[in-house]
């Protein structure tokens, strides 16, 4: 996978927490403005232009007995008007890279199973299906089946 675009790609700042929370639906200014307070996950942002286009969370596996070689991408969203567009790959490289620092040797996320587009993007990175993963969670008031997908960090 490579991009022809070029995007800034730099640690969130609080200033940030209000842009975030428009792109990402499921979750509140609050919730970002702790998480990049408290790099819990660590947050990426991606700049086009001078607007925010995109972010990442990503730490440690959040999952019951993983051990602490194993990273996870928490969460990763792009603006639907950069989508296809190269941002989803610098965030990528950016969490890529900040989980090799932490020591992070694989690295873990959860998607829907109907969000074709996003396992389409994530297996072209080189994520697999861990097909034995399956679990349905709430989504607000409904539920939703989510797959977990693995890969090496190199």
């Amino acid at each position: 996978m490579s991009s022809k675009f070029n995007y800034e790609v730099r640690p969130a700042t609080l200033r940030d927490a209000k842009a975030i929370a428009e792109i990402d639906d499921q979750a509140s200014q609050a919730h970002w403005r702790e998480a990049i307070e408290y790099c819990e996950p660590q947050v990426c942002v991606a700049i086009d232009g001078g607007r925010l286009v995109g972010f990442v969370g990503f730490d440690r596996s959040r999952d019951k007995g993983t051990p602490p070689t194993t990273g996870e991408i928490w969460n990763i969203k792009v603006t639907a008007s950069h989508l296809g567009k190269g941002v989803g790959l610098a965030l990528w490289d950016a969490a890529r890279e900040g989980l090799l620092e932490e020591g992070c040797s694989t690295v873990t996320l959860w998607l829907p199973l109907a969000n074709e587009r996003a396992l389409r993007f994530h297996e072209l990175a080189g994520f697999k299906r861990e097909m034995g993963s399956i679990k349905t969670m709430p989504l607000g008031t409904a539920r939703e089946e989510v797959i977990r997908l693995k890969r090496t960090l190199t």
